[in-house]
């Protein structure tokens, strides 16, 4: 993550001396913008790293590419509440392991998908 946001901050640069970008470079333009949204966090508010790793893991995998800027901050909140009821257990097993297995890729890839399907709709 930390390359892709140096990157992005490199092309955003570069973009202003530009107009004419194709798709792929927009679109990478565009994920950093809510990568960097995805970062911000209030003062004196910890996050624990299970939240982070979750949260990081959506905007990173591009799951919050069709969400405007403008809501990543509500979908944050309802996604790791959403996460704090129903999948309790896969924020244990990420805090446990300390790193992401595959299974708990896969769990974290269909929880995704799953909210963010019905997070879009609403």
């Amino acid at each position: 993550m930390k390359l892709d946001l140096a990157q992005y901050r490199e092309v955003a640069a570069f973009a202003q001396f530009g107009s004419d970008l194709d798709a792929a470079t927009q679109a990478f333009l565009n994920r950093g913008v809510r990568l960097t949204e995805l970062l911000k966090q209030g003062q004196y508010v910890p996050m624990a790293i299970e939240d982070q790793v979750c949260v990081l893991f959506a905007g990173v995998r591009g799951y919050l590419d069709k969400l405007e800027v403008s809501k990543i901050t509500a979908f944050e909140q309802a996604f790791l509440a959403h996460l704090r009821s129903s999948q309790k257990d896969l924020l244990t097993t990420i805090r446990n392991e300390g790193k992401l297995s595959d299974d708990t890729i896969d769990k974290l890839k269909k929880v995704t998908s799953s909210f963010m399907e019905t997070y879009l709709q609403a």
